[in-house]
């Protein structure tokens, strides 16, 4: 159901638009819609159909993961994923997406590229954007600020208070609890259960992307590698390899050959390109 206005308005694809390839066959993204259903479903580029609603709440749960670029899930072989991406434009139209969901998609989209590709946060003084551009320091010059007061004004990216010690650091400033709650986390996360994965009954629950240090979890289903949402590279959950180093020597549902990694006492700093 979309909301257009004040109303209520179900998502219904024309069978005469001849822009679109209408198909009689089940939803691939909704195991619950079968064939018989009175729904129409259109083909997506990748082969696999869809019903507008469908679609929608598929791509609107991806940018609550935050991921902005979108791709099939349906499934191919046993539990191997399509994996083909769609362009927006495509999702757009055939999600027939409302004004209001629209904006919705594209704001949230732009945040989380810009997230991706840069470190912005507000300077806790005076509220204005700053971008940090040394990702292994945690201490910051405010332009504006600086400008303003007219001597140099420094403040720290980890919490968010008027810079205090010697820098640059990448660990914390001197202000009193000055931690990094992530890093926290990874040191004293529990333990976890991959069942699908043989001889993995222990594996610490959370762990930071081994390329951009992104904090994931698994969601105790299927492989033991994952795609992390935000630079999308595979790795491996339990010895934290990237995935074609890591079958190198094991494979998808097998112990990795180095075991299971121990907590991580460090975040890995993402060196973009």
């Amino acid at each position: 159901m979309s909301i257009r206005g004040q109303e209520q308005v179900e998502k219904k694809y024309n069978p005469l638009d001849s822009t679109l390839k209408i198909v009689k066959r089940k939803d691939d993204l909704d195991p619950m819609c079968d064939d018989d259903d009175d729904c129409l479903r259109a083909e997506m580029s990748c082969g696999h159909a869809v019903t507008p609603d469908s679609l929608t709440l598929w791509c609107r749960s991806q940018l609550d993961e935050g991921n902005y670029k979108f791709r099939c899930p349906a499934v191919v072989e046993g539990t191997t994923q399509c994996n083909k991406l769609w362009s927006y434009q495509e999702v757009r139209r055939l999600a027939d997406l409302s004004v209001e969901e629209m904006q919705h998609f594209e704001e949230t989209m732009a945040r989380l590229a810009a997230a991706q590709y840069c470190e912005i946060q507000p300077c806790p003084k005076c509220k204005t954007s700053v971008e940090r551009k040394n990702l292994s320091n945690l201490c910051v010059r405010c332009p504006i600020c600086t400008a303003d007061q007219k001597k140099t004004y420094q403040f720290c990216w980890q919490c968010q208070r008027q810079w205090k010690g010697p820098g640059p650091r990448s660990d914390r400033c001197d202000n009193d609890g000055c931690i990094n709650h992530d890093l926290e986390l990874l040191k004293n996360c529990k333990t976890t259960a991959l069942p699908q994965v043989e001889g993995v009954d222990a594996c610490p629950s959370i762990r930071a992307c081994p390329t951009c240090g992104q904090r994931v979890e698994h969601d105790k289903t299927g492989c033991k590698n994952i795609i992390c949402p935000r630079c999308q590279v595979e790795f491996c959950f339990v010895c934290l390899k990237l995935t074609p180093e890591c079958l190198k020597t094991s494979s998808y549902f097998i112990p990795c050959s180095d075991g299971v990694a121990p907590r991580q006492t460090s975040i890995p700093v993402w060196r973009r390109n």
